[in-house]
């Protein structure tokens, strides 16, 4: 029965998220990148009064991580 079971403990390597999993994960990496990096690059323009010039590369900073991280987590396990 399925109360007979033992769970799997979470949080081991080889546990990757499946199906609509990755692509949250994935939405959430890319989404939370830009917004914290877009953030502190408005910050910058509020120090330092560039005219949103620090935003833009905070948002494209953001987003190139958020890519980097999407690779490195969700790329094939090896």
């Amino acid at each position: 029965m399925a109360g007979d079971q033992t769970p799997r403990p979470a949080g081991e390597p080889d546990d990757y998220p499946s199906g609509a999993g990755q692509g949250w994960t994935a939405l959430s990496y890319l989404v939370g990148g830009m917004l914290v990096w877009g953030f502190i690059g408005w910050l910058v323009d509020q120090w330092l009064d560039t005219g949103g010039v620090a935003t833009g590369i905070g948002v494209v900073l953001g987003m190139a991580g958020g890519i980097i991280l999407v690779v490195r987590r969700l790329g094939t396990p090896t």
